[in-house]
């Protein structure tokens, strides 16, 4: 008979995760190794080989779980705006809002996910980079539910991936406590898509 799990195991593999998602983004994921995660975790390498065989096992778990949670805050988002009765602009803006809240607290996962998912075996590789697909999608759709008579079928790829551009990389200069706050920029971002997705096209400016 299997040995149950105790009632505490998947609170310390929380743990061990955001420990070794720091580890991670400090060293480079392949400058990391497993002691240094047991030792910043404060515990033994064979400790830490109790919950995981190794640190690949512990990079898949880590960005399994983080784009579970982004896929997650995407039906949430949905839910919110059919509850609250919003416009779809509105439940672009909640989307956007929704996303650098989280990103402000999983700053490390983030940095894990976007430099470290080449590192993953072929097929978790194309697990993780399937669920990226489908944030990016969603986010499309979004888009174009919120700006119908602006997002065509040959630009909403690249207004996509540029309203990504604006709040994917902020692990690398927004910090918690800085001059910006993560809500804050949150409110330019949606300044800047109001301003310009509900814009003119360029096309129809010069007149082409």
């Amino acid at each position: 008979m299997a040995r149950p799990k105790s009632a505490t195991h998947d609170l310390k593999r929380d743990q061990i995760l955001d420990v070794a998602a720091h580890c991670f983004a400090r060293q480079s994921f392949p400058a990391a190794s497993m002691n240094d995660i047991a030792q910043a975790c404060g515990t033994s390498k064979a400790r830490l080989y109790h919950y995981y065989e190794s640190k690949e096992a512990i990079l898949f778990d880590l960005l399994d779980r983080y784009t579970q949670r982004l896929l997650a805050l995407i039906g949430e988002a949905e839910g919110r705006a059919q509850r609250k009765n919003l416009s779809e602009r509105e439940a672009l803006n909640e989307l956007v809002r929704a996303f650098l809240t989280e990103y402000e607290t999983s700053a490390t996962r983030h940095v894990a996910l976007v430099s470290d998912t080449k590192f993953l075996g072929e097929v978790q590789k194309e697990l993780i980079l399937d669920r990226q697909r489908d944030v990016v999608a969603a986010f499309t759709r979004f888009i174009r539910r919120a700006y119908p008579e602006r997002v065509t079928a040959s630009n909403q790829a690249a207004l996509a991936m540029m309203l990504f551009g604006m709040i994917n990389w902020t692990f690398t200069w927004l910090r918690p406590g800085g001059p910006m706050s993560y809500s804050g920029f949150a409110e330019e971002v949606v300044a800047v898509i109001e301003g310009g997705f509900a814009g003119p096209r360029p096309s129809a400016v010069s007149g082409h």
